[in-house]
């Protein structure tokens, strides 16, 4: 593996934004989908067909309200809080603490709203991801992260890997002092906890690419890593 330093963006030298109940970071925003000059606040533009990340923070009682999705697979991870979940997939199940929660609109769509049911903050992070091939069922899974290890929960072309794409998309929550390592060009936000990427310090709230990843966890952290293999 070749131990080299990355490109970071940092979740807060970007301006928040959000809309509804909720407030957000977009760190990566693809131009073909957002528009041309979508970068100029600093954001990335993806990885094959992963398009957005927002780290999301919802008010308490606040709300997505309903809305509709076509043609984009829609990716929630939690990292604080809960979510109360409605919509025509996957109506009245609620998220919790590390669940991922995966929607496939296809041609299909679907519409949904999201619900923080506390008194609290909560915060999750959203990723879409465009599907390999149009006019494809809707369909909906949730996950849970499994300790010391990364979950796939998106992409890959094996008999068990889940919602076929050539955009892989693995949670890893980590303990202090575990390491997992990436072969290939990458994309990864880290956002709980801290670690170390190759050389390089990272902490809650950094976003990465580059080529290869090695992380060691510096304490208890959850990173969520992208890439688009070339090949099978």
């Amino acid at each position: 593996m070749n131990i080299a330093t990355h490109r970071i963006l940092q979740r807060d030298s970007l301006s928040e934004t959000g809309f509804a109940g909720l407030r957000e970071h977009q760190l990566v925003k693809a131009p073909h989908v957002f528009g041309s000059s979508v970068n100029s606040d600093g954001s990335w533009a993806g990885l094959g067909n992963f398009v957005y990340l927002a780290d999301a923070r919802f008010m308490p009682r606040g709300e997505t309200k309903l809305h509709s999705h076509k043609e984009v697979d829609v990716i929630s991870v939690m990292v604080e809080g809960n979510i109360a979940h409605q919509g025509s997939l996957g109506h009245g199940e609620d998220l919790r603490l590390n669940d991922i929660q995966v929607q496939c609109a296809g041609g299909e769509g679907f519409s949904h709203n999201e619900i923080n049911p506390d008194n609290d903050w909560n915060r999750m992070i959203q990723l879409w991801v465009l599907p390999e091939n149009s006019g494809q069922p809707a369909s909906y899974k949730v996950y849970q992260s499994i300790n010391g290890m990364p979950t796939r929960i998106y992409g890959g072309f094996g008999k068990n890997d889940a919602f076929h794409s050539r955009t892989q998309i693995d949670v890893a929550l980590l303990q202090k002092n575990q390491t997992i390592n990436f072969d290939g060009e990458f994309m990864a936000y880290i956002s709980r906890g801290k670690g170390q990427a190759n050389t390089q310090p990272i902490t809650e709230g950094d976003m990465l690419s580059g080529e290869d990843l090695l992380f060691t966890a510096t304490e208890d952290a959850q990173l969520i890593i992208i890439q688009n293999p070339t090949s099978d």
